[in-house]
């Protein structure tokens, strides 16, 4: 098996064709198409059971597709060491906020990420790991947390931990599962804030977010795919894609979208 090597395209960060994965005599997705270039910030929308977090799991390298052919930073999954494929791409999930030990220092939260752990344990880390780590928590309004317990935490900082951490592996990918889930008003606007002052940041990764609401699109974000029972309902320009036809189509309920200053509302139709 081949190491990661230079992608043919420097600009194309995911390149889905013809991508089905299937379990069980069902088909979690079908025939998904997908591309994702370096500057470009996604939204990927839809309801339960759409498909959305198998589609992250191949973009994470951490899943292979049944047919089709799936390339993440210029490397194809099945020819490549995915181990080290996976140390180029930052991720938060629930799946591994639920692994963090509750009395792990959030500092060290953040700078395990170096080492691909969760939970410290007798590794060494230089002053530099220390640095980046607390400027990443700074980054996203929690340095003064520090030294806290992870769970002592509220859950919206605990969210902003997970991104920061997500981050210090300086990914050319990030990959953030619904980061708004379970969080107040308040918690969710202030991550929405933060999430779009890293989508205009030129230096920042590929950014790739899972929601299942509009209303959790950070100004900034330039495209969405919408996904309905494992296929593409639609994907594109943010704007020509969050449409009331399309968000309608994609939830199987008649909707109306309206958007200012770059967000985005949805309500029924009928209401």
């Amino acid at each position: 098996m081949s190491s990661v090597g230079e992608p043919s395209d420097p600009d194309l960060v995911l390149d889905l064709s013809a991508v089905t994965v299937a379990r069980g005599g069902q088909e979690l997705l079908s025939k998904v198409d997908w591309r994702v270039e370096l500057d470009e910030r996604w939204v990927v929308l839809g309801p339960n059971g759409a498909g959305k977090t198998t589609l992250l799991s191949l973009a994470a390298a951490r899943l292979h597709p049944t047919s089709g052919t799936v390339d993440v930073l210029g490397s194809r999954i099945g020819r490549v060491d995915l181990q080290e494929l996976r140390t180029l791409i930052g991720l938060s999930t629930a799946t591994l906020a639920d692994r963090i030990p509750p009395a792990e220092r959030v500092v060290d939260v953040v700078a395990t990420a170096a080492w691909g752990l969760v939970g410290r344990f007798r590794e060494h880390y230089d002053q530099l790991d220390t640095a980046r780590a607390v400027s990443l928590l700074d980054q996203f309004g929690i340095a003064a947390l520090a030294e806290r317990e992870y769970g002592t935490l509220s859950e919206g900082e605990r969210k902003r931990a997970q991104i920061a951490r997500a981050l210090m592996v300086d990914p050319e990918l990030l990959l953030l599962d619904e980061p708004a889930a379970g969080l107040d008003l308040g918690a969710r606007e202030d991550l929405v804030r933060r999430l779009s002052e890293l989508a205009a940041d030129p230096d920042a990764p590929a950014l790739v977010l899972v929601t299942h609401h509009v209303e959790e699109i950070p100004p900034g974000f330039t495209h969405a795919l919408l996904m309905r029972e494992g296929m593409v309902v639609a994907q594109g320009l943010l704007a020509e894609t969050i449409t009331d036809e399309h968000l309608s189509a994609t939830f199987g309920l008649a909707l109306t979208v309206t958007s200012a200053d770059g967000r985005y509302w949805a309500r029924s139709a009928r209401g």
